[in-house]
């Protein structure tokens, strides 16, 4: 008896429009409940989850179930990323939309600290658990579908989309707490009304779903899966493969601290009584919306000029300039400047951060050949994250009432911001680089005038 090869699946065309939009929408739509969480942590959670008796070990205790979503990152990514290298990354993404949208669902309904004493906070890690686990596989799962469907010289540019995504999200998340902190009684906001914008996540996971169903397999990957390469062991040959870029990826993710220090340490230090500025909790809102909006306007024009110049130039000046910029945004929380601190905020986050933020999509894809491509990043960049979520705990331990909170917290800043930019000096620039060479030793370049042609026809296409 004879047997026979089953036949390759039908080509499958690029669809880099449809890629980029999935993953615009997809990564708004987690992000959304992911940074409500955040929200929620640095403004109400310290009061309703915690013991009244310390309002400092009510901080910490609220920052820290913060960063716990964090520490499920790195499991999330090796498990997610390991099934988006072997199964696909679509249904990826579908499974990772399904658990973050019920977890934060469940959020909403949870009882108080009054109402049942320390089992409030422990279902409330839960959660944020559960979160965390499905948000590590979420960023490199959309942005290698986007890259893999992305023409020739535009990666940079249709990649940034999936961080568009996840600004616009965190741009709603704190845009859902405005009305309720403004227009709401204190007693009211903290019993209440804190709860809708979680209750909204049924609406993210409709939305979701039905996008994410709608994508194809990118041709990269459908190409691995007809030749019967697909990898057994992702986390295994990326380490072995790809080691040191992984090492890069990490300290890279470091950057994650600007968004940390400026959205939630940020909002506690100008905010908590036991600092004593007092700060509006509004004002401090606003600074959210219009620092995500203005980097929703930003970034794809900075995902273009790295398809132009580079992802390594971006990354670099984006990390030094905004790292150097934290030490002025907190010394204007500590002078209690609300205006200075805004326009302090929207430089250093909204605009001279996203020189990072809108390439690191496309440069860590590029790192890695696609049988690795979404575990290499995923476990890589969930690690380094992990360590900026407990940064906002530290402070508060290194840094606190009295101190010199804004040369103390400015320095772990700056010096994370200036070994992100040291990994990327050492990394290879990765914008000539062919999808299929992506990630091998031998990849080359193409010269600097066919990449401008190429480039070119693919604006045009």
């Amino acid at each position: 008896m004879s047997t026979s090869t089953p036949p390759p699946s039908p080509p499958v065309a690029k669809t880099p429009r449809k890629a980029a939009a999935s993953g615009w929408i997809g990564s708004a739509l987690e992000y959304y409940d992911f940074f409500v969480y955040a929200q929620a942590a640095a403004l109400v959670f310290p009061v309703i989850f915690f013991p009244k008796g310390n309002p400092t070990v009510a901080i910490l205790a609220s920052l820290a179930t913060f960063g716990v979503g964090y520490v499920a990152r790195p499991l999330g990514a090796f498990v997610l990323g390991h099934w988006g290298d072997r199964h696909g990354r679509k249904n990826m993404l579908v499974l990772c939309m399904m658990m973050m949208g019920v977890s934060t669902f469940v959020v909403a309904l949870l009882p108080t600290y009054h109402s049942v004493g320390y089992l409030a906070p422990v279902l409330l890690v839960i959660m944020r658990l559960i979160q965390g686990f499905a948000v590590g596989g979420e960023m490199s799962g959309a942005s290698a579908m986007i890259v893999e469907h992305a023409p020739f010289g535009r990666r940079g540019f249709f990649a940034s989309f999936t961080l568009q995504g996840t600004q616009a999200g965190q741009l709603i998340a704190a845009a859902a707490f405005l009305p309720m902190a403004a227009l709401l009684p204190t007693d009211a906001f903290q019993s209440w009304g804190w709860r809708i914008p979680f209750l909204l996540s049924f609406f993210v996971l409709l939305a979701g779903y039905l996008i994410r169903r709608g994508v194809e397999e990118p041709p990269a990957f459908q190409a691995e899966q007809d030749a019967q390469q697909v990898v057994k062991a992702p986390i295994v040959e990326a380490a072995r493969d790809s080691g040191s870029n992984m090492l890069r990826v990490v300290c890279m993710s470091l950057m994650n601290i600007i968004p940390t220090t400026a959205a939630v340490f940020g909002a506690t230090y100008a905010t908590n009584a036991s600092y004593g500025i007092g700060m509006s909790k509004t004002g401090l809102l606003w600074i959210s919306v219009v620092g995500n909006a203005v980097a929703v306007l930003l970034i794809p024009f900075v995902g273009n000029l790295s398809d132009r110049i580079g992802r390594r130039p971006c990354i670099i000046v984006g990390s030094l300039g905004s790292g150097a910029l934290s030490f002025g945004y907190l010394w204007a929380i500590s002078q209690g400047n609300m205006l200075l601190t805004f326009v302090l905020a929207i430089l250093m986050w909204g605009i001279v951060y996203q020189g990072y933020n809108a390439v690191f999509p496309a440069f860590y894809q590029e790192l890695f050949p696609t049988r690795t491509r979404v575990t290499g990043f995923a476990v890589s960049q969930n690690i380094g994250t992990l360590v900026t979520a407990f940064l906002p705990t530290v402070f508060a331990i290194v840094a606190p009432p009295h101190a010199n909170v804004p040369l103390i917290v400015g320095a772990f800043t700056f010096g994370c911001s200036a070994l992100a930019a040291i990994a990327a000096l050492s990394a290879r620039e990765t914008y000539r680089i062919p999808l299929e060479e992506l990630g091998t030793p031998t990849a080359k370049s193409v010269p600097q005038e066919e990449y401008r042609r190429m480039r070119a026809g693919a604006a045009v296409a």
